[in-house]
């Protein structure tokens, strides 16, 4: 049965309330006076405190102030005990923290009444603070849980590349709900060198080992195209992830294959963002920005999907960007996004000032992100053609 703690210094008033509440089956604690019974509060945790206001050494004022200040005790049901009637005093009462207030003299009825629905209070509020401590518990699950699989998609995406014909360096930015961004890069033939980024669609553990099955097929070689033909590596993707096969899902991808002796990008692209590819041949000019993208439907959402490629003379010194949406989807105060025109224009405002870090890209989009987390995956692809490419 729940505890009830009275604290009063009438003697006669405590045998009443404790005979009343016994009798309801309660078990009941009696301190003489504020002190006395502050510590007995914090020995028993009582459920319920009834409290005479005006007593010695610590009126029940405080009493409610300093077991409202207690963690422990914060939530137990106090009723405050006064022949006060004036709303000025329930004021008073309620703003120290009281919860009810019983009139002298004490009507047995009304004391179980009030004593009654105060314990269905606290236990209500018992079973929310459980509650709220499980789903806690279950949040911080959640949360190593995307933390260990942000690791393993990190722990398995490629190393960058440091020499000759261009270097690839690269940021994955899981976001606070894990999503599916993966990208990867790969000697076709000691010609041809494949380079790729896709987004899965939805959130989550489901989106990010989709993004790892893909990216294992990819290594895999389980196309069975030939891999120097992007058109040919998308209508294969379309026709093995049928979303109507795996739950639903889809996702966009931008694919290119790059030849250094022709310094030549052949690409094609599944409703991804374009890769953008930024030339400065002129240093008294601004650098020049060319949207790389082709049409096609992201994969999966359709059977009969159809895709095209394209082709690109990459001139010496310049850089190519491939990325996926929450690099620039960020929301801004007027409920706009920043969107993929703002970012481009700080991309081309970085290569005038000369070759930019990855980091210093990523700061830029967190400035202009208002969340405190990125609500999307973020993955960055910098491909620097060097001019020993031949």
């Amino acid at each position: 049965m729940q505890h009830i703690l009275i604290i009063d210094d009438d003697r006669v008033t405590c045998l009443i309330l404790r005979r009343v509440l016994e009798q309801q089956g309660y078990t009941v604690t009696v301190a003489p006076n504020g002190q006395a019974g502050i510590e007995l509060a914090q020995s028993i945790n009582p459920a319920l405190v009834i409290c005479d206001w005006m007593m010695p050494v610590m009126d029940g004022i405080e009493v409610c102030r300093r077991l409202r200040a207690d963690p422990s005790l914060s939530t137990t049901f106090f009723i405050l005990l006064t022949s006060r009637g004036d709303i000025e005093d329930r004021i008073e009462g309620l703003n120290a923290g009281a919860d009810e207030f019983l009139s002298k003299p004490i009507d047995a009825n009304e004391l179980k009444a009030r004593v009654r629905a105060g314990l269905r209070l606290y236990q209500l509020n018992q079973d929310l603070r459980q509650l709220n401590f499980a789903l806690k518990k279950e949040t911080q699950r959640l949360e190593q849980e995307r933390a260990e699989a942000a690791d393993y998609v990190r722990s398995i995406l490629p190393a960058p590349i440091e020499k000759a014909p261009c270097t690839i360096r690269s940021r994955f930015v899981p976001s606070s709900q894990l999503g599916g961004d993966c990208f990867d890069y790969f000697w076709i033939t000691p010609e041809r060198l494949a380079i790729y980024l896709l987004d899965v669609s939805g959130h989550g553990l489901k989106a990010a080992l989709s993004s790892v099955q893909i990216l294992q097929v990819f290594r895999s070689r389980g196309l069975g195209v030939d891999y120097q033909d992007p058109k040919a590596v998308l209508e294969a993707l379309n026709a093995l992830f049928a979303m109507e096969e795996h739950d639903y899902q889809y996702f966009t991808i931008w694919y290119g294959v790059y030849e250094p002796a022709k310094k030549e990008l052949v690409y094609a692209c599944a409703g991804h963002p374009p890769a953008l590819l930024i030339t400065t041949d002129k240093p008294s000019q601004p650098p020049t920005v060319q949207p790389l993208k082709t049409r096609g439907l992201p994969i999966g959402m359709f059977a009969e999907g159809r895709y095209g490629c394209d082709r690109i003379s990459i001139p010496i010194h310049s850089t190519l960007y491939l990325f996926s949406d929450g690099i620039f989807e960020l929301p801004q105060p007027d409920g706009e996004i920043w969107g993929l025109p703002a970012f481009t224009e700080s991309l081309q405002h970085f290569h005038a000032q000369g070759q930019p870090q990855l980091d210093a890209i990523l700061d830029k989009s967190k400035t202009a992100c208002t969340t405190a987390e990125f609500m999307d995956d973020l993955s960055l692809l910098q491909v620097h053609f060097t001019p020993d490419s031949t």
